[in-house]
């Protein structure tokens, strides 16, 4: 018997991730999550990330409630998502809704650097105080409005939004680096698309809509 009583449901939520892509491939071009996703996503604690209340459900693929009106998305599109960034171990990662900081330890176990912004007190105290508990000490959480990014570290190698926003926040195009990724959720709040935006070494971006997809409206946009 394993000595960690979710290890058997991480692996469960592995596996689904894996039919998830292959059942999504034809909206997302990708029929396999990059194996180093999997591996740290297959051994960070997800349920130490939600509230107590949603604890027994939080390897399933789903999203979860996490106060404040906010949710924690369901694993395959944190999966998704990570996988399209295609985090190297050298880069700096610039996240926009840190919850209450899964995501966040996703990408600080495959990056030199996270920095991430959240807007909302509650979570962002809840959220450095979840990572402390897991030891994620290259993770720099700021309490602000997201969609103006941090320029105080900018350029990024990759950004990743994690809330809803009608197009990409221009603040955050200019602080990710030539050769960079993002990936944001854009659209109307009913007709949500993943994105992934590149920019070429000259500076161009190109834009690729992916999956749909229904995430929280990213605040103070207005």
């Amino acid at each position: 018997m394993s000595a960690d009583p979710f290890e058997d449901l991480r692996q469960q939520m592995i596996a689904v991730i894996a039919a998830q892509a292959v059942f999504s491939s034809g909206e997302t071009g990708k029929a396999a999550i990059n194996s180093r996703v999997l591996e740290v996503m297959g051994r960070i604690p997800r349920h130490n990330f939600v509230p107590a209340e949603v604890r027994p459900y939080a390897y399933a693929d789903s999203p979860l409630p996490i106060g404040c009106s906010k949710t924690i998305s369901q694993p395959f599109i944190c999966a998704l998502m990570t996988d399209l960034l295609d985090v190297q171990p050298n880069d700096v990662v610039l996240e926009i809704g840190t919850g209450l900081g899964y995501q966040a330890a996703v990408l600080s176990a495959l990056a030199k650097k996270v920095y991430s912004v959240e807007i909302i007190e509650e979570l962002a105290a809840q959220a450095r105080r979840r990572l402390a508990d897991q030891r994620c000490a290259n993770v720099e959480l700021k309490l602000a409005n997201g969609f103006h990014g941090w320029p105080e570290h900018a350029p990024y190698d990759k950004v990743i939004v994690t809330a809803g926003t009608d197009l990409v926040p221009a603040p955050l195009l200019y602080q990710l680096k030539p050769g960079g990724r993002m990936v944001v959720p854009t659209g109307l709040p009913d007709a949500q698309r993943l994105v992934l935006v590149e920019k070429d070494s000259a500076g161009r971006t190109k834009a690729k809509e992916l999956l749909r997809v229904r995430f929280s409206l990213l605040e103070g946009t207005e």
